[in-house]
């Protein structure tokens, strides 16, 4: 039969020994917290662990009881970061992010020509919603364009409510008698504006003179005016060097100052020449004389090697100079070859003048 005191003493060494064995602080939970949290728990405490809002819980246990022997259970629960529904394509636009998952953002821009209709900026919350409300890319619109002095539009297709989007345009002409300095196209720009005006300025211009030997038609008025005409022309033998119709142009002076030029007495009484790719009688097609611009190639002779080669020969206001390789024989000297009716240089033959 154990003795009283031998029961009590060990009674007393089993509290001892079950009394030391407390549970130490819980271990940190990433995104979690404890309650109650201590420094020690005696046998039978219990803990429980709770997300952080904007967290759930992934797997294990959240309740706990300190035991006996005073060491926790294995902690196999996660707290996870709650997922923002995928926020979509913002047309005309772009959405930047690195993650859907609290507490990250996503960041807004428009295409160019496109604005945001909202925030440019969303957070997912805690309850895994975005806020703000994701927005839009509404389309940048400019208002009626302005219309310069002394011009009109030519062409414009407003839209509904009298507006204009991004990239429309809007074609401007001057009234008559102005003339256009810049561009005569405008367009909606990026920011809401309209892009530079022209500007519409009257232009006049000097009467034009009479060229030497010849005359100028244009219509009877004070004053001439831009997009104005006048006409040239010149006398008998002569030729318009120049454009025979001229305009007034934006910088109020003529498109060209056309003159006449006269035409050349040939010297020459018999020749055989090239004209136009035909070989011509130079008497017998410039009997009245050359034209002034027009142009002929003469024959000439490469003695040293018995073959022919041409040079030309030009009619410039009334002066006309025959190649010195030239040699035009007399009627009587029948028994000279003219270098018309020698054979021609070969390419490669170093012409002898």
């Amino acid at each position: 039969m154990i003795s009283p005191v031998l029961i009590f003493v060990l009674s007393f060494l089993c509290h001892v020994a079950i009394a030391g064995r407390t549970c130490p602080k819980p271990n940190d939970l990433p995104f979690a917290t404890v309650v109650p949290l201590k420094a020690y728990y005696e046998p039978g405490d219990q803990i429980v662990y709770s997300c952080l809002p904007g967290y759930v819980s992934q797997g294990g246990m959240r309740r706990f009881t300190c035991p006996l022997s005073g060491l926790w259970p294995v902690n196999t629960l996660r707290c996870t970061p709650r997922v923002c529904p995928f926020a979509g394509i913002l047309e005309n636009g772009a959405v930047r992010y690195t993650t859907f998952e609290y507490p990250n953002m996503i960041s807004f821009s428009c295409n160019t020509g496109f604005y945001l209709n909202g925030t440019n900026s969303a957070k997912c919350t805690e309850n895994g919603k975005w806020n703000p409300d994701l927005p839009v890319c509404a389309p940048v619109s400019c208002p009626l364009p302005p219309t310069p002095k002394f011009a009109e539009l030519s062409a414009y297709k407003p839209r509904a409510g009298n507006s204009s989007l991004y990239g429309d345009t809007a074609v401007f002409k001057c009234l008559p008698h102005y003339a256009m300095f810049g561009n005569d196209t405008i367009t909606c720009a990026a920011h809401g504006n309209w892009t530079e005006l022209p500007e519409c300025k009257e232009v006049k211009c000097p009467f034009p003179s009479r060229p030497d030997n010849g005359f100028v038609n244009y219509l009877a008025k004070e004053a001439l005016y831009y997009k104005d005409k006048a006409t040239y022309g010149c006398h008998d033998t002569f030729v318009l060097d120049g454009p025979e119709e001229v305009e007034c142009n934006k910088f109020g002076d003529w498109s060209a100052q056309p003159s006449c030029k006269a035409s050349c007495k040939i010297s020459v009484k018999k020749a055989t020449v090239i004209y136009e790719g035909e070989r011509v009688k130079l008497q017998e097609k410039f009997k009245n004389g050359m034209l002034h611009g027009q142009k002929v190639s003469f024959f000439c002779k490469n003695k040293e090697k018995k073959c022919s080669y041409t040079e030309d020969a030009q009619c410039l206001d009334g002066t006309f100079e025959v190649p010195k390789c030239f040699k035009e024989h007399s009627s009587l000297a029948f028994w000279k070859t003219d270098a018309s009716d020698v054979k021609p240089c070969e390419t490669d033959v170093q012409i002898q003048k």
